[in-house]
């Protein structure tokens, strides 16, 4: 692909026909216009790397997405399974099975794995039982007793995308989950996330770990400047050295 173009989509109207979709989303973190007219769909059950150089925007989607405080969406519309999502806030999109697994992944000092774990079920619709986590996350289960900011990188990953799945999820967002992680731990990860999609459970990951994400993703989306820029197949991207070169630095 000597010119990177943009994948056009037919769009769904007001999402009835895709899973999942964002239609000319626009939004900002206080007078910064982060995120500029991104529109995609995902499919139910398909894992979708969104990627992108650092500043693209990329956290900022997934925020908007999850409609948490920050970025404000000026504009737009985003539907999940045909419920518009765009008019709610943050903890009515989880109501609704939207779970961000943010960077920093948010562990409760002071709380057991465990407690970390039941607190994310006091609100209803609760997803996975503590059973179900631990035959799945069997490390966890280990550490059930353990204070959960005392655990590895690694294993406080697992704790957060276990915590997402004790919700009843519908679309998860993961926002870098192999930062920082050892390569070992990475491929436990990626093993969780497969399992993840086994389930049916739909995935938008963000990672600068790019080769890693395309290696687990169905589809690849670009973003430069606030705009995607490509929407295709994860194999497009992992055959055109242009492309990732062009975009993503490598």
């Amino acid at each position: 692909m000597s010119e990177a173009t943009t994948v056009e989509r037919a769009a769904p109207a007001a999402g009835q026909e895709a899973y999942f979709s964002v239609r000319n989303a626009h939004a900002y973190y206080g007078e910064s216009y982060i995120v500029q007219g991104v529109s995609f769909d995902v499919a139910e059950n398909e894992i979708v790397a969104l990627l992108g150089r650092n500043g693209a925007g990329k956290t900022s989607t997934l925020r908007t997405i999850a409609r948490t405080d920050q970025p404000a969406l000026m504009q737009g519309e985003i539907w999940l399974a045909g419920t518009a999502i765009h008019p709610m806030k943050a903890f009515e999109a989880a109501r609704q099975g939207i779970q961000l697994v943010p960077e920093d992944r948010r562990i409760i000092p002071g709380l057991t794995v465990e407690e970390n774990l039941i607190l994310s079920q006091v609100a209803k619709p609760i997803g996975w039982s503590l059973d179900r986590i631990y035959g799945h996350f069997p490390r966890l289960a280990e550490r059930r007793t353990q204070e959960a900011v005392t655990l590895s990188g690694g294993e406080q990953q697992m704790l957060a995308v276990a915590r997402a799945l004790a919700r009843d999820i519908k679309l998860l967002l993961l926002d870098e989950p192999y930062e920082g992680l050892a390569p070992t731990i990475v491929r436990e990860i990626e093993k969780i996330l497969l399992e993840v999609k086994e389930l049916g459970i739909t995935t938008i990951i963000v990672e600068q770990n790019a080769i890693a994400a395309l290696q687990l993703a169905d589809r690849a989306l670009i973003l430069d400047m606030g705009e995607i820029v490509f929407d295709g197949t994860a194999k497009e991207v992992l055959e055109d050295a242009d492309l990732r070169h062009r975009y993503l630095a490598i």
